[in-house]
């Protein structure tokens, strides 16, 4: 189904009819089957219309939208990063090692650091109290 919006040239009255296709419209008006709904007459024609406008600019805007959302995030993960990096010492693999060690240490000194551990190692960091943070990590090459 399509809805045109038809002008009648000789009342000028503006008026919506929907057809089965544009083909059906065109059928339709050689066979003078349109006529207009206030005088009758048959000098009836299509005007522009835009059907998809508005919906192609709801997409557009909606799509801009999330663009922008998801480039703050990834500003915001970028800024953690930086302050992570700026603050705490990195120690790659053996977070999960460190971590231990400076929680069990008699000597209790405190130190800050940041790696990579898998799920398993912070469940079981977690499960012996050692307060741990997971945050997305945005690689460099991908900035």
């Amino acid at each position: 189904m399509i809805k045109y919006k038809l002008t009648c040239k000789d009342c000028d009255l503006k008026f919506d009819s929907w057809f089965s296709s544009s083909k059906e419209f065109d059928k339709l008006k050689r066979l003078n089957l349109i006529n207009c709904t206030r005088c009758s007459s048959q000098e009836v024609k299509k005007t522009l219309m835009s059907p998809m406008v508005l919906n192609n600019l709801i997409k557009e805007t909606t799509e801009d939208t999330n663009q922008k959302k998801i480039k703050k995030f990834r500003n915001k993960i970028k800024e953690y990063q930086k302050f992570i990096k700026n603050n705490f010492e990195y120690v790659g693999e053996n977070f999960a090692y460190e971590a231990r060690s400076i929680h069990y240490s008699t000597k209790k000194k405190f130190k800050r650091i940041y790696g990579k551990a898998t799920e398993d190692e912070v469940k079981g960091l977690n499960d012996e109290g050692i307060e741990t943070q997971t945050i997305p990590w945005i690689k460099d090459k991908d900035n």
